[in-house]
């Protein structure tokens, strides 16, 4: 099998622990095992559960207290509709290995997570791409989907909210793709990892695995819940698709982490603590952003709805990779290039991280662009 080099994972792992102000960080800003206890009110009892717990593989596709938790952030979902995998990046790729096979119709829009359309690419599939444009919002054009549905169509991939731009699908955009992908008999995946951080209400919007037989939901501890290095995510979907994950999961997996298990289920169970703080984050960070873009004249962009993420669009004659190594170089600050998602002409910025990061490296930022100007 030949696959595409995974161009974001590249760029991460080239640069990530050489700058000063890592603005390219998608997660909100990660909690640390004290401040999660302390939400959870365990600090003094934690040691009690653990220090008798045999380390065991534990339960193979998630312990039941984990896969319920999970299953509580979804409308109508059960136990059995959860299967805990190693991160979202393991939900995602266990779902295309399940589901596609050489001359199938996937269809993905651009952009996203690159695993939505190299992976299926890797697999032989006829892979079409719904470009996802700035005049739309970053929003799918559904008569462009239409057009793109064949009989053989066996996946739809949409990430919702959407990595990198922030665009949010409504239910009712989302409630038309289902009926696309149902007049086909394909299935939905949606890409959900950062569920939890719309920028109104709760933070919550619909998911597809609550409003369609084929839905699927991924997503993970990552990001909206600040917790990366559990390394733990789900897949959440129609029983007869998990059991056939399954399969495959067993050859890659088998199970995750126990302690991962454990203190992801401490994280979902005090979900209102942990997202609470999330929300405000991104809530005020993007404030902040949102007013650095409207003093900069050489940047643009359309402000997201949710997620922790945004696409710049910058007025200067030079590639999105010569602009951000040019940026760090000078200035310690890392964005994340537009082509390598695709998406020249951009760069992508994660504002979620400690706020006073993300002020001291607009401002350099800033400086910058400034020294860019004739």
């Amino acid at each position: 099998m030949k696959i595409k080099a995974f161009g974001v994972e590249i760029w991460m792992n080239e640069y990530e622990n050489n700058c000063l102000y890592n603005l390219a960080e998608t997660c909100v800003e990660s909690l640390t095992l004290d401040e999660l206890l302390t939400m959870a009110g365990k600090k003094d009892t934690v040691m009690a559960d653990l220090l008798p717990m045999k380390m065991t593989y534990g339960a193979i596709e998630g312990s039941d207290r984990l896969r319920d938790n999970v299953a509580s952030l979804y409308q109508s979902q059960h136990r059995d509709n959860v299967l805990i995998t190693h991160g979202a990046i393991g939900a995602n790729a266990l779902v295309h290995t399940t589901l596609v096979s050489p001359g199938d119709r996937v269809i993905s829009v651009l952009p996203t997570y690159q695993q939505h359309y190299s992976i299926p690419e890797s697999y032989g599939a006829d892979v079409q791409i719904l470009k996802l444009r700035e005049e739309n919002n970053f929003l799918p054009d559904l008569e462009e989907l239409k057009a793109l549905v064949t009989d053989n169509t066996s996946l739809i991939a949409i990430n919702n909210p959407n990595n990198p731009t922030g665009s949010l699908m409504d239910e009712n955009m989302l409630n038309a793709i289902v009926e696309i992908a149902r007049s086909c008999d394909a299935y939905l995946l949606s890409d959900e990892v950062y569920r939890g951080t719309d920028q109104q209400g709760d933070g919550f919007t619909a998911s597809v695995a609550d409003l369609y037989e084929k839905g699927i939901s991924t997503a993970s501890m990552s990001k909206s819940f600040s917790l990366a290095g559990l390394r733990l995510g789900w897949i959440v979907g129609p029983k007869p698709l998990l059991g056939q994950v399954a399969i495959h999961r067993d050859y890659n997996t088998i199970s995750v982490g126990l302690l991962d298990d454990y203190f992801a289920a401490i994280a979902l169970e005090n979900r209102e603590a942990v997202l609470a703080r999330s929300r405000k984050i991104t809530r005020e960070n993007l404030a902040v952003l949102d007013d650095w873009v409207a003093k900069e004249p050489l940047i643009s962009y359309t402000k997201p709805q949710s997620a922790t993420v945004a696409l710049l669009k910058y007025n200067l004659n030079m590639s999105s990779r010569e602009f951000c190594v040019q940026l760090l170089e000078s200035k310690g600050v890392m964005f994340t290039p537009g082509s390598v998602m695709d998406m020249e002409g951009y760069v992508r910025i994660g504002f979620a991280n400690n706020p006073e990061v993300l002020v001291a490296g607009l401002a350099k930022v800033s400086e910058f662009l400034a020294e860019l100007q004739p």
